[in-house]
């Protein structure tokens, strides 16, 4: 990870905006993959996927406590992030199955 030195309080709030776009951007890319995984799937229990949810919990808490970050932060940032895109997917699922 490479961060930029900045030398003004408005020059590190530029690289903020810009980072905070991207970081929008990734979760918009992660919830269309979403949408795309409900069509794999053959019931809401399996959209759920309590053990994969697990997992990836796990691993971005790691990579935060790698990354010199709060695994709290991470966790409750991906808890909330999660529930939304099950949801997403659920309706998804419930569309591509017609219920």
């Amino acid at each position: 990870m490479e961060i930029k030195k900045c030398n003004t309080l408005d020059e590190a709030r530029i690289e903020i905006d810009a980072v905070d776009k991207e970081i929008v951007e990734l979760i918009a890319k992660r919830n269309e993959y979403i949408k795309q995984i409900a069509h794999f799937k053959t019931s809401i229990e399996e959209v759920k996927a309590e053990d994969r949810i697990s997992d990836v919990i796990s691993a971005v808490r790691q990579q935060a406590i790698e990354l010199d970050l709060s695994p709290n932060l991470i966790n409750d940032l991906y808890v909330r992030m999660i529930d939304g895109m099950v949801e997403s997917e659920i309706s998804e699922f419930r569309n591509a199955k017609g219920l």
